[in-house]
């Protein structure tokens, strides 16, 4: 038995066995699983598990932080184990059977509201995460200090790469309309059809109000408050439209309906919160500097505990459409650098041979901006060197805001990656960032002590 599967063996005798399990799925680091009898869990046995790094209770549902990629397999080979004797549990039954969701302990009152909000979001990281890895090796070629003069040699290869890096955002607003149809409960194919309406060109050939419309107009913000009504509209007419004509009419009267107020009032709300939004945001990084780098930076981590972060995402996607870069994602990134000092601190202090194990395999990632293994396996549970952490990162956005370093991309990668992302003249000025925060969460947590845990 290989350690994937010996690991998802032991999970599943620690949480009861198969006949306890209510749900069971992953995310990018952890095993999600909710159970029918708390009783039954053995959790100081599950955070001794090896390959285990953290453990975290968010209602319901017990969380196994075992890294990123690997939650995946272990749940898979759990789901082969649990097959094997008979039970398959998929991510789509659990939904099905189980549709009750208690507010987590450490919630924020808007906090589930936000997580359905960053659910139509997250679907599309890989694609942002290879549009920015693009840009930033076409940036490098750009450059005849590095690569000679390779740009205009092969200016087709370049050319190409700039279509496979900017594709994504071609189609942006369809697919945020697929998505939020489907994390709104509509119809997938008429949240694109909706957010397709909203990006046509054809738009601007029509005259209205005294001023043609604008194709676009509102961004994914337009999208989304389009693509909720449609959900709604289309819900009330399958309740109030006859069977036997509700799948002719309903799609019909749905696209009409939602489409006019769409014209008249969404989009042109959208557009006025859009530009608020991404010019509010950047006034402040670009006024606050230091000051609000450090706020920002500082107080991200208790942002995530609490779930509110995830109210941020649509602001990271309206300041790479409203101006081709995003400034917050490189501030909020020193966050998790600053747990990497604060996490070297603990290793060179502790004399817990088991913290020790944790932190050696947690730091790579760390590096690599996966901060959850960090997180809720090391400074959370300690105190003080999650203070430590945020200090640190509060050291790090400062100096990131006041250099005014941003990115090309709008989420899905941090840390040390995150550097093939920035923009032109700015990534020596990411680096030295980085590594300040990494040397301010080393400090604070040093000086700041911690109580040792024992063996």
């Amino acid at each position: 038995m290989d350690k994937t599967a010996a690991l998802a063996s032991e999970i599943l005798l620690g949480i009861g066995g198969q006949a306890n399990i209510a749900r069971l799925e992953n995310c990018m680091t952890r095993v999600r699983v909710e159970v029918n009898d708390d009783g039954l869990l053995d959790i100081a046995g599950l955070k001794k598990l090896p390959g285990v790094s953290g453990y975290v209770k968010q209602g319901q549902q017990h969380q196994l932080i075992v890294g990123p990629g690997r939650a995946a397999q272990v749940v898979d080979a759990m789901r082969e184990l649990l097959q094997s004797s008979g039970q398959v549990i998929t991510a789509e039954d659990d939904i099905a059977q189980n549709k009750a969701q208690a507010k987590a302990r450490y919630q924020a009152p808007m906090s589930e509201a936000l997580r359905k909000l960053a659910n139509v979001f997250i679907p599309l990281i890989p694609a942002f995460i290879a549009s920015g890895l693009i840009t930033g090796i076409i940036n490098i070629l750009k450059r005849p200090d590095i690569v000679g003069d390779l740009a205009t040699q092969y200016p087709n290869i370049l050319g190409l790469l700039a279509i496979f890096g900017s594709a994504v955002f071609a189609i942006m607003n369809i697919l945020v309309g697929v998505n939020a149809a489907k994390v709104f409960g509509g119809s997938m194919a008429m949240g694109g059809v909706m957010a397709g309406i909203l990006s046509s060109p054809q738009l601007a050939q029509i005259h209205l109000f005294g001023e043609n419309l604008q194709p676009g107009r509102g961004g994914v913000i337009a999208v989304l408050l389009v693509v909720a009504l449609m959900c709604w509209i289309e819900r009330r007419l399958r309740k109030l439209l006859p069977g036997s004509i509700e799948l002719i009419l309903n799609p019909l009267l749905t696209t009409l309906i939602t489409a006019s107020i769409a014209i008249v009032a969404l989009q042109p709300l959208g557009g006025l919160i859009s530009d608020a939004i991404a010019h509010g945001a950047t006034m402040a990084i670009d006024k606050g500097g230091l000051v609000v780098g450090a706020v920002l930076s500082g107080a991200f981590l208790p942002l995530v505990l609490s779930g509110l972060h995830q109210g941020l995402v649509p602001i990271h996607v309206e300041l790479i459409q409203t101006h081709g870069q995003n400034a917050l994602l490189p501030i909020l990134a020193m966050a998790g650098v600053g747990q990497v000092g604060a996490a070297i601190a603990v290793f060179m202090k502790t004399r817990n041979q088991r913290l020790k194990k944790l932190i050696k395999g947690a730091l790579p990632v760390g590096l690599l901006g996966i901060g959850e293994p960090l997180i809720f396996g090391v400074t959370l549970p300690l105190g003080k060197p999650f203070i430590g952490a945020c200090l640190g990162g509060a050291v790090g956005g400062a100096l990131i805001s006041y250099w005014k370093v941003a990115t090309v991309i709008t989420f899905g990668i941090s840390g040390l990656p995150l550097a093939l992302t920035i923009v032109t003249g700015k990534v020596m000025l990411y680096l030295l960032g980085f590594l300040i925060a990494v040397i301010a969460g080393f400090l604070f947590t040093w000086f700041m002590g911690f109580n040792d845990p024992e063996e």
